[in-house]
């Protein structure tokens, strides 16, 4: 699993030279090895250890994830510093994690709080998915959004609170990391700029009657 997760760092970024400098200097390997220790703890009910690791962790890379939480495999966090996973999280094989994302609860919910992800997820930088809703397979969540409802396979969300938006109507790229994050529409942008018109257009209107 390591080995994997070392090759999938390589493929995805561009800054990476080598498998040793990857597992030598990336925190996002390290804060994923540190979880695997503190899951396997939290598992045989060992909570106060996996908590003493899981803050280590926390110390010694700026991630914090939480022992409970469910990780797959392949798992890339870039840069990271910021992360925060919460207890009932589950993430699916191929998931790609930028700095300053997390997968938290609303504070309104018990039992599964968290997130679920599905398979090639990607999650931009700065994004917020909250409560025990599903991103499911190849979904993208564009930097800076807070999703708080269930994105679909192969769908974007995008925006606050985040909306859904389709690539061309076709499904996106096979993997994440060939995703572009700055080329979306925000839907919520575009309706200002409607409403901005129509406001200009009806003021202008008026205009011209006052001076019939």
């Amino acid at each position: 699993m390591l080995r994997e997760t070392l090759t999938a760092y390589q493929r995805r970024d561009p800054a990476a030279r080598s498998k040793l400098e990857i597992f030598l200097l990336y925190a996002g390997v390290h804060a994923t090895i540190y979880h695997r220790i503190a899951h396997w703890l939290y598992r045989r009910k060992l909570r106060f250890l996996a908590r003493c690791v899981s803050q280590w962790s926390r110390f010694w890379t700026g991630i914090e994830i939480h022992p409970g939480a469910t990780i797959g495999r392949r798992l890339v966090i870039d840069h990271g510093t910021g992360i925060v996973i919460g207890e009932t999280a589950e993430l699916g094989d191929d998931v790609l994690l930028y700095q300053g994302v997390t997968l938290g609860g609303t504070g309104k919910d018990t039992g599964k709080r968290h997130p679920t992800l599905g398979n090639n997820v990607l999650v931009g930088a700065g994004a917020k998915v909250l409560g025990p809703i599903t991103i499911h397979d190849n979904a993208r969540i564009a930097a800076g959004a807070v999703v708080l409802q269930e994105v679909p396979a192969n769908a974007t969300a995008v925006g606050v609170p985040a909306q859904i938006v389709r690539v061309n109507g076709e499904k996106v790229h096979r993997y994440v990391d060939e995703v572009d994050q700055t080329s979306v529409e925000n839907p919520t942008l575009k309706r200002l700029e409607d409403l901005s018109r129509r406001v200009a257009e009806l003021e202008k209107l008026l205009e011209e009657k006052k001076t019939d």
